[in-house]
């Protein structure tokens, strides 16, 4: 996703002359090209994530449209109070782009995990939260947000579904009809939750877009009321939504995400995948205690 990160943002960049990119000393080589072309719109700030978002604000106040990019902690948590008082609080609109999603950079240990940063940002009022699975997604949910005046955190991965759909901003996808039971997979997971339930009676729904939330669509395709929640972030991020969605229906709904501990130990992603509970192997057993209870 980063290199259509940087593919669509160069684009941008030449067809949009408020676009202003911030650098939090992530993505400078990737971006090096852009850099000598728009030097005066592409500018690497350093590690000071916090200085970036009020700078970030500061040109937005200006009619620029910026962006700003790091790795995820050093996003949503490290510059928390500056996205919710300088952006969210003054109505201004801005891209903020990470990258390393939950624990993308494993090797790096817990300073470097973020699965926390979509419950931070769901909780900001006015942020726009969006979660491409796969490069394609990114550069069609970009393309339609950048510029539409609310503050907005993109969140990449490293990894990517096989197929990618067309997908719409604020829209969920009807991926596969099914009466027993509703998944709501997210992202980068989509792949792994069609793998997981082949051959089940299940509906599956796809979100790339968190906030604002579809709920129309979860409503009108969830006629058992019981649901799944497959989620590559803290689980029962989505819950408040999906209970929201249902108006007050009589409702079963099973979280699978990331466990709220922190991962102490050290590896790659796949293998935290593995003590999470998030591959398809371990997401398909609790479907099937789900259809079973």
């Amino acid at each position: 996703m980063r290199r259509q990160f940087i593919k669509t943002v160069e684009e941008i960049l030449e067809q949009d002359d408020r676009l202003v990119l911030l650098l939090g000393d992530i993505g400078v080589f990737g971006f090096r090209n852009a850099s000598q072309k728009y030097s005066k719109r592409v500018i690497n700030i350093g590690i000071l994530e916090q200085s970036s978002i009020s700078v970030a604000a500061g040109l937005a106040k200006e009619g620029f449209i910026p962006i700003f990019h790091s790795i995820a902690p050093f996003v949503a948590e490290r510059a928390f109070e500056q996205l919710k008082d300088d952006f969210c609080y003054q109505f201004l609109g801005g891209n903020f782009i990470s990258v390393g999603a939950s624990y993308d950079y494993a090797a790096l240990g817990c300073t470097h995990h973020c699965p926390g940063d979509v419950s931070l940002m769901k909780s900001l009022p006015n942020m726009q939260v969006v979660t491409p699975g796969d490069p394609c997604e990114f550069d069609m949910l970009f393309r339609q947000t950048y510029a539409n005046g609310s503050p907005t955190y993109f969140r990449l991965t490293e990894r990517k579904n096989n197929l990618n759909h067309h997908v719409e901003f604020g829209k969920a996808e009807v991926i596969q009809q099914g009466k027993k039971l509703t998944i709501v997979a997210v992202g980068p997971l989509l792949n792994t939750v069609i793998h997981a339930v082949e051959g089940l009676d299940v509906a599956i729904l796809y979100y790339t877009t968190l906030a604002p939330f579809d709920g129309r669509t979860l409503a009108e395709n969830c006629p058992s009321g019981r649901l799944a929640i497959v989620e590559p972030f803290y689980e029962g991020t989505l819950t408040n939504d999906v209970v929201t969605s249902m108006g007050g229906r009589a409702i079963s709904i099973t979280s699978i995400g990331v466990p709220r501990r922190f991962l102490t130990n050290y590896g790659t992603a796949e293998e935290h995948d593995r003590e999470c509970g998030l591959t398809a192997c371990a997401i398909r057993q609790k479907v099937e205690e789900c259809l079973r209870a």
